[in-house]
């Protein structure tokens, strides 16, 4: 098949959502011919060839961060993208458009797929339809949630990585539609060691705590440094791996509660760097408020970690309490300090539940998630019929 994925994010710029359409391009560039449509940004050139798979930028202004993308840079994206993919399109067919993101990226994916007669499906991630920690979140806005209703209506088949964003696209948006929930994967971790702990200024008898993930308002990371301060004086240091807008506040914070020593920021890392990192620690913990999946959560299992996190998100799926670590009630502090203690104190455990993660974290690897993409767009490919009232006009 040739498949174009359009997607606002894709590394080296955003978070999870890319991430793992980047995993998904790769695998599925073994078979078929892939190219996605993203963002240019920064300094990223116009299009190139990456692991595989061609990647045509469309320029979009206001985006001064790799982590994190302005309101403004995603409202570009949306005739920038369009107009980029229409040139693209006069001058070449695909049989499949898979747009990633109902916003911003959906308009742009439905435009495109109804200009080329081309099948759309449409993968949420599920920040897009719903993030508690955002009064903006479409969730909580009636003619937003009227807009993504209609592009969810208007895709071929849409796509939910877990139960939980499936769960909300029905109850806020349309109820009526029966998506399929094709759980993500990462690819399987090197086959290297552990970081030094003396790289990073930690002792053998360091219990390391490590969260990994955009420094943004909905990963909760004010409540992790709260932890901290609790266990003030205790062999206990938290790394945190990721950058992004909350970066300065995070730090200032640590700073005014005298944590210095006990808190270390590393910044975004490369990824072989990362699981060195991960492989170095001892527990992987979570304060975020919700997650559309969690691949970080899968990382850390293939690192052999327990994971105690909060309830809230489509990680349910995978996590089980007692079983992978703990899963904590939403925002339950105490709880979820009290299972962080747990664990701290017992190396058996930590053990125990890390050898279960190694073994369950094997049916979500990349290749298992790109069969059942590949699965569905075949399906999709096949049943496709374009219909006349799709195909928008002709213009610029």
């Amino acid at each position: 098949m040739r498949i174009l994925f359009c997607n606002y994010e894709y590394p080296p710029l955003g978070g999870g959502g890319g991430v793992i359409n980047a995993l998904l391009a790769q695998e599925l560039a073994h078979r078929h011919e892939v190219t996605v449509l993203t963002s240019q940004g920064l300094t990223l050139p116009e299009s190139d060839v990456v692991d595989g798979v061609r990647v045509v930028r469309a320029p979009v202004f206001f985006r001064g961060a790799e982590a994190a993308a302005s309101m403004a840079s995603m409202l570009a994206f949306l005739p920038m993208g369009i107009r980029r993919g229409r040139h693209l399109l006069r001058r070449e067919s695909f049989d499949v458009l898979n747009t990633h993101f109902v916003v911003p990226t959906g308009p742009v994916g439905d435009h495109l797929a109804r200009f080329a007669a081309t099948p759309n499906v449409l993968t949420i991630h599920g920040g897009d339809l719903y993030d508690p920690s955002k009064w903006t979140s479409p969730h909580r806005h009636a003619p937003l949630r009227l807009w993504i209703r209609s592009l969810l209506r208007r895709a071929d088949a849409v796509i939910g990585q877990s139960r939980n964003t499936l769960e909300n696209m029905s109850r806020y948006y349309a109820p009526g539609i029966e998506g399929e929930r094709i759980p993500l994967g990462i690819r399987k971790p090197p086959e290297r060691g552990a970081a030094a702990r003396g790289d990073y200024g930690l002792s053998p008898s360091d219990t390391i705590l490590v969260t990994v993930g955009r420094l943004i308002a909905r990963k909760g990371l004010m409540q992790l440094l709260e932890l901290m301060d609790h266990l003030r004086g205790e062999n206990v240091r938290l790394l945190i791996v990721g950058n992004g807008p909350l970066e300065d506040d995070l730090k200032k914070e640590t700073s005014a509660r005298e944590l210095g020593g006990q808190v270390r920021f590393l910044g975004r890392v490369e990824e072989a760097e990362k699981f060195r990192i991960l492989r170095m620690c001892d527990l992987f913990v979570s304060s975020s408020q919700h997650e559309g999946f969690g691949l970080v959560f899968l990382e850390a299992m293939a690192c052999q970690l327990p994971v105690v996190c909060y309830d809230h998100g489509g990680q349910t799926d995978f996590l089980e309490d007692r079983k992978t670590g703990h899963l904590v009630p939403l925002n339950d502090r105490g709880r979820f300090e009290s299972s962080c203690r747990r664990l701290i104190s017992d190396r058996e455990a930590r053990a125990r539940i890390g050898q279960h993660n190694l073994q369950r974290v094997e049916e979500y690897f990349i290749q298992n998630c790109a069969r059942r993409y590949e699965d569905l767009f075949e399906r999709v490919v096949r049943g496709y019929a374009p219909r006349a009232a799709k195909k928008p006009a002709c213009g610029t």
